[in-house]
């Protein structure tokens, strides 16, 4: 089934998610450096069917379009307002505190994390307007060197 690749664009990293819409399901998120990006994009065309590309509206947005141009089907650019401020909630509803944690502010577990990936998500979630699931364990903070 064809996928959908939302990207949070940024000038230094680009937070990206691979999900399928009609599965509500994301099987990828990761984050990559900026000068990186079109080659992620390229390899991973190798070996997923994406049908679709969303970008957020926000940093450097029209020049990772300019960026993506060997992408023949629909690239669009989407509102990404307030997406990072938003990805922080969104973070302890996907991975939830659980234990004496609980106990513990909730900004302790999030100051280091970066939350390009889930910011992605939720550009996605705005699109589409419906709420997705992991598929795997898949860490929202890894870095693509």
């Amino acid at each position: 089934m064809p996928r959908v690749l939302t990207i949070d664009p940024g000038k230094s990293k680009c937070g990206l998610v691979l999900a399928e819409i009609s599965e509500k399901k994301v099987y990828e998120a990761i984050i990559v450096r900026s000068t990186l990006l079109e080659n992620y994009v390229r390899n991973l065309l190798t070996t997923d069917d994406i049908s679709l590309i969303i970008i957020g509206n926000g940093t450097t947005s029209k020049e990772i379009r300019e960026k993506l141009y060997f992408f023949k089907k629909e690239i669009i650019i989407f509102e990404e307002k307030n997406t990072t401020y938003r990805a922080k909630a969104r973070y302890f509803e996907l991975f939830p505190i659980s234990g004496l944690k609980f106990l513990m502010p909730r900004e302790v577990f999030i100051l280091n994390k970066n939350l390009d990936a889930i910011s992605a998500l939720i550009i996605l979630e705005d699109y589409s307007k419906i709420k997705f699931t992991l598929n795997q364990n898949i860490d929202f903070k890894t870095w693509l060197k």
